[in-house]
């Protein structure tokens, strides 16, 4: 019986272990992570989801004081189009976060960054090229285009000397899209170096609408393998969403597919970035505990656990400091619910806004809790422990249960014993 360590992920000469860790944000997917991942021969993922805030955190840089500074006049103001980022400090966001895991790589492996069309940032076509070009410049491995069609990425970037050299790749979650990236990238003439295939069982934001359970993974991606194989397009596909054994990645390694994406399981892993409590929410979640719904304002349904404090969060828009999803125009769908509670609860001091969330605020603050489908099946990947809460389990741990398991089976980790 295979496993996935039969198998291998070419990039022209070099080979990887086909496991690909899934680029969450905000810093869930840490550099720590992405390193462990690289370090065991595979491809890390860390995620470009506002930068300006991460690295605040990690390295001390204090971007988010001084946009605050610049635009607090405009707080109570409902017109954000005056709140933008400095382009400057965004691409020095990304080329510090990007380096400092480039200079700690160690392995065979591979880092890439996970590239979000839908962070618009009240300068979309701006603010994405800073991002993609700073993550060139400090060195990063490869490019996952992420969260939108991509239509115009590949010319943003395409006078890098880099271009050609970095692996680049798209997110996708049907074979249409593909076929409009691969079209509207044509004249570029270069190819994506690999696909990711992205089903509706994937966690937080779809690329699917409220009927997604009507889609399926595994044909989406038979679809696109055939696709490729129909033009001659020599390109790695790599499935993602709902994969959580090794021998769930085996069915699609012998079926055409060049690696598989994870992530759900790496959630609960000691070098992602959830904090410790929000980790155990993740394992004690039943299947009736998770849900998709459409309080992002960037339109996409979302995944999360249902008793996330980010659902039902009437708090006031924080744009002056954060703003990742203010539109070209300022705008942002979570404004004008807020608005209009604040118009019918006149003498509420705290009101609730059920239909949107202030994604920005409570992604930075780890209440908006997205999962994948899968989350219910976390607590069957560890021991609980004698105080009713679960073992949280190494990033190598669960890398090597995709990399060597057969037969549908999780190893557990070895028990730690508490002190007495």
């Amino acid at each position: 019986m295979k496993c996935v360590d039969d198998f291998r992920l070419r990039f022209g000469k070099q080979e990887l272990v086909p496991i690909m860790s899934g680029g969450m944000g905000v810093d869930i997917s840490t550099a720590t992570l992405a390193l462990e991942v690289a370090r065991l021969g595979g491809v890390g993922h860390i995620s470009d989801a506002m930068l300006p805030t991460v690295t605040d955190r990690r390295y001390d840089t204090d971007f988010v004081k001084v946009k605050l500074q610049k635009y607090k006049y405009n707080i109570d103001s409902s017109d954000k189009s005056a709140v933008k980022f400095d382009l400057g400090q965004v691409a020095e966001a990304t080329r510090l976060h990007v380096s400092k895991a480039m200079e700690a790589k160690r392995g065979s492996g591979m880092i890439f960054i996970n590239c979000m069309e839908k962070l618009t940032m009240n300068a979309p076509k701006e603010t994405l090229t800073v991002r993609l070009r700073g993550a060139l410049d400090a060195g990063i491995d490869g490019i996952t285009l992420a969260a939108g069609l991509h239509l115009g990425s590949f010319a943003m970037i395409e006078d890098h000397p880099r271009f050609r050299d970095a692996k680049l790749g798209i997110i996708v979650s049907s074979l249409r899209a593909l076929q409009l990236f691969l079209r509207k990238n044509a004249r570029t003439n270069r190819l994506p170096d690999f696909i990711v295939v992205e089903g509706p069982l994937a966690g937080g934001h779809l690329g699917f609408g409220m009927d997604w359970a009507k889609y399926d993974l595994r044909t989406i991606n038979q679809e696109v393998i055939a696709y490729l194989r129909a033009e001659k397009l020599d390109i790695p596909v790599i499935p993602a969403g709902g994969i959580f054994t090794g021998s769930d990645a085996v069915s699609y390694l012998e079926t055409g597919s060049a690696a598989v994406q994870v992530a759900t399981r790496f959630t609960v892993a000691k070098e992602c970035g959830l904090p410790a409590d929000v980790q155990q929410e993740y394992f004690k979640a039943s299947e009736s505990d998770i849900e998709v719904n459409t309080i992002s304002p960037t339109g996409y349904p979302m995944r999360m656990l249902k008793n996330c404090p980010a659902i039902g969060s009437g708090i006031r828009p924080g744009c002056e400091s954060y703003g990742y999803l203010l539109d070209a125009n300022g705008n942002c769908s979570y404004i004008d619910a807020y608005n209009r509670e604040v118009a019918l609860h006149p003498d509420e001091k705290k009101i609730s806004v059920m239909d949107k969330t202030c994604l920005c605020t409570h992604m930075r603050n780890f209440k908006c809790w997205t999962c994948g489908h899968y989350t219910y099946r976390l607590k069957d990947t560890t021991h609980r422990n004698a105080d009713g809460s679960y073992q949280v389990l190494s990033a190598e741990h669960v890398f090597h249960d995709y990399q060597f398991s057969t037969d549908n089976k999780i190893a557990l980790p070895e028990a730690v014993v508490a002190a007495v």
